[in-house]
């Protein structure tokens, strides 16, 4: 148990620092090994490597096809088209509301929130500037919509977070839509009231919009390249639409998508190879700092302390919902990765969650999407990388926004946790 709690302490404090998970994943396993008693050599080149690899020959597919996906959409200006048209529905006076919409809508679309980042800021910076909203709210903001509800509670998301579940519990990812809803509403309804109270606070305190020399002129470039509304929501619907309504396959629903893009942008045929070049790139290294989180897990789940830890979890008094949201929470905490740390927890305790939910009678959707959302709270403390990539892109710093990012991706997702285990103790799915 000493093992477990170092190692992961260990592996949370590294992250933290910038270094990188790939190499500290093993040495954290290492430490685990060593207090659990197993071989070191033999604990990585076997434990370690057959949970890394066994989680990247299950996954590794949605992760290459779903960046290609995201690359194309950004390159093609769809992505933006979807961002702008969004945006402009509300208006300068309701920009808040504007920008979380746009980002939950791509992110809903199966866009990579790495990819929502780039796409959804220079519309955000134009609509802040003419609103005259204190930019560091803007990371927050964008938070709000690519990394809560869109990401794990609205039923049929195709984001990773919602689709590794359905391996353990035998669900599609829109398992147990009401809870997903109730929970989605809280999030998404909580974080725009908080962000537009923040707002009035703000420019209460003097606070207003903050000019950055590499902001001009961002949203000329993205009217000039944005395809038609209607062309760019196409791919977007087909990738949902193919998953939840035909209910194919994820990898056949997002090269579904892709052959879509790549039909209406034909007229750009020569920056394809590039995109496919750059979204492959981007999998590989998204596939392995999971897979690597993921084989820390595999380790910690071998040695000996842990049959005492998953003890500890899967005995936390009341609904065994509860324990589900303690342990997915905690290990997205640890590896600062929603899907690393559902992925860990997942390997470790699915079986003995499914069993769970057989025995009490409970719904298997109902575990399937308190992971889901669970995995999206302690996800985003500060060594989160697409929380460290949006402060880069938007060139802010944690002190002056983290504090809003934390509210609305840690906060009330977890809050959203209440209304959705209420709904499955009585029932409603």
């Amino acid at each position: 148990m000493a093992g477990i709690v170092l190692g992961l302490v260990l592996l949370i404090v590294l992250a933290y620092r910038g270094w990188s998970i790939i190499w500290i994943a093993p040495i954290c396993a290492g430490v685990v090994a060593l207090f659990g008693g197993l071989d070191l050599l033999d604990a990585y080149t076997n434990v370690y490597m057959q949970g890394f690899v066994d989680f990247t020959k299950s996954w590794f597919p949605v992760f290459l096809l779903g960046a290609i996906f995201g690359k194309l959409m950004e390159f093609s200006g769809m992505a933006q088209s979807v961002a702008q048209n969004i945006i402009k529905v509300f208006g300068d006076k309701q920009a808040i509301i504007g920008v979380v919409m746009a980002s939950a809508v791509l992110a809903y679309g199966g866009i990579s929130v790495f990819v929502v980042v780039f796409a959804v800021y220079p519309l955000a910076v134009n609509m802040f500037r003419q609103a005259n909203i204190p930019r560091r709210l803007m990371p927050g903001t964008i938070t709000a919509g690519m990394m809560s509800f869109a990401m794990t509670a609205l039923p049929g998301t195709p984001q990773i977070q919602n689709l590794i579940p359905t391996e353990y519990f035998n669900t599609t990812a829109a398992a147990a839509p009401i809870m997903g809803l109730s929970a989605s509403l809280v999030m998404g309804g909580g974080s725009i009231l908080y962000l537009l109270s923040r707002e009035k606070k703000l420019k209460q305190l003097g606070y207003e919009f903050e000019e950055s020399g590499k902001d001009k002129d961002l949203s000329k470039e993205v009217k000039k390249n944005a395809p038609p509304i209607i062309i760019s929501l196409l791919p977007l619907l087909s990738v949902i639409v193919a998953l939840n309504v035909i209910q194919l396959d994820i990898v056949v629903s997002l090269l579904i998508g892709i052959l879509i893009i790549i039909i209406f942008s034909l007229n750009k045929v020569k920056g394809f190879i590039p995109s496919f070049n750059q979204g492959a790139s981007d999998s590989v290294m998204a596939m392995i700092n999971t897979s690597a989180a993921v084989g820390f897990g595999t380790v910690v789940q071998a040695v000996p302390g842990f049959q005492k830890l998953s003890d500890y979890v899967l005995g936390i008094e009341g609904n065994p919902l509860i324990s589900m949201a303690v342990a997915s929470n905690i290990l997205s905490g640890a590896t600062g990765s929603a899907s690393g740390g559902l992925g860990i927890t997942m390997e470790a305790l699915g079986q003995q969650y499914n069993e769970i939910a057989i025995s009490a009678g409970i719904n298997p959707e109902a575990f399937h999407r308190i992971a889901s959302i669970a995995s999206g709270g302690l996800d985003a403390l500060p060594h989160n990388g697409a929380i460290i990539t949006i402060l880069i892109v938007t060139g802010l710093t944690h002190k002056q926004s983290y504090r809003d990012i934390a509210v609305v991706a840690i906060v009330f997702p977890i809050l959203a946790l209440i209304p959705a285990i209420l709904l499955a103790s009585i029932g409603i799915y």
